[in-house]
């Protein structure tokens, strides 16, 4: 019995040294088989519980920064001057940004909230490259009809412009 434990078969003792060396390590990067205990359990349910706040602070500073923005380099007031200097570049942009807010008033309203399509990125693939697509194309056209105003700073007034709406937009929904 003695030879059986300590000396044995050198095959035996490969299995249990390696199986000794790699198990613990194992089981800390392999996630627990049983779902996770009790504790895991209810921090999953106190996720499922609590929705996230729809104001914090990252979107706070992205809609404080978007109203900076507009009041200090009179946002709309430069535009209503671009649009009144007949800017064809500013037009198109106009028009690439209605036709990309279409498609996605149509994916939302109508594809989800009317016809009740929860996945319809998968039934209709080609709406959202279209709608990026056109939605690129609006910002490369607006960022060159307003150059010549705010010169480099035009990329970076706009995003900034973008994200605000979009923080106002994901406060309200």
């Amino acid at each position: 019995m003695a030879a059986g434990v300590g000396g044995g078969d050198p095959l035996l003792r490969l299995r249990r040294h390696l199986r000794e060396e790699v198990e613990p390590q194992a089981l800390l990067l392999q996630p627990p088989l049983g779902g996770g205990g009790p504790a895991e359990e209810s921090t999953n349910e106190e996720k499922k519980e609590k929705p996230l706040p729809r104001l914090n602070v990252h979107s706070a500073f992205w809609i404080l920064s978007s109203i900076a923005v507009t009041y200090y380099v009179e946002f709309f007031k430069t535009v209503k001057e671009t649009i009144q200097t007949d800017s064809w570049c500013f037009f198109l942009g106009s028009c690439l940004l209605v036709a990309s807010l279409a498609i996605a008033f149509y994916c939302i309203i109508y594809l989800e909230w009317y016809c009740g399509i929860e996945d319809y990125d998968a039934q209709y693939p080609v709406l959202i490259p279209i709608t990026t697509a056109t939605f690129i194309a609006a910002a490369v056209c607006f960022n060159i009809a307003l150059w010549p105003v705010w010169s480099f700073l035009t990329p970076l007034l706009l995003f900034t412009q973008f994200m605000g709406v979009v923080m106002l937009v994901s406060l309200l929904g």
